[in-house]
């Protein structure tokens, strides 16, 4: 995950330095905007998988001496049934349709959805393995 680290590190830093230079140059609110979210999400993919090299160390991929067989075996938890991707999705249609429709749908649909968020990261937070 270093290489994927640094190449969102790299990608991150170029809308930074496109962000400054476009509201310098342009006085545009709009698209700085987007080149800022922009750099948030760059950096947020950067820092994640940052953090999972530090955890994991190096992946057979990572590694040129690595045989197919270095790969086997336990890779990761994955969940067989799950309400939550359900309800975060009817959250985020909610409060999406409560932009247009009013404050009172947005509220209602940020707080689904914030269940549907905090039930999709705390499903399964205390399984033993």
């Amino acid at each position: 995950m270093k290489i994927e680290a640094l190449l969102f590190g790299g990608v991150a830093l170029f809308f930074a330095a496109s962000a400054a230079l476009y509201a310098a140059w342009s006085g545009d609110p709009a698209g700085t905007a987007v080149l800022i979210v922009a750099f948030g999400m760059a950096g947020v993919i950067s820092f994640f998988c940052a953090v999972q090299y530090r955890r994991r160390g190096r992946r057979p991929q990572d590694r040129t001496d690595a045989e197919v067989a270095d790969a086997v075996g336990h890779l990761e938890f994955f969940p067989p049934h799950s309400p939550w991707p359900v309800i975060t999705a009817l959250g985020s249609a909610v409060t999406a349709l409560g932009v247009v429709y009013g404050l009172w749908l947005f509220l209602i649909g940020a707080g689904v959805l914030a269940r549907g968020v905090l039930g999709l990261v705390f499903q399964y937070a205390v399984r033993g393995d």
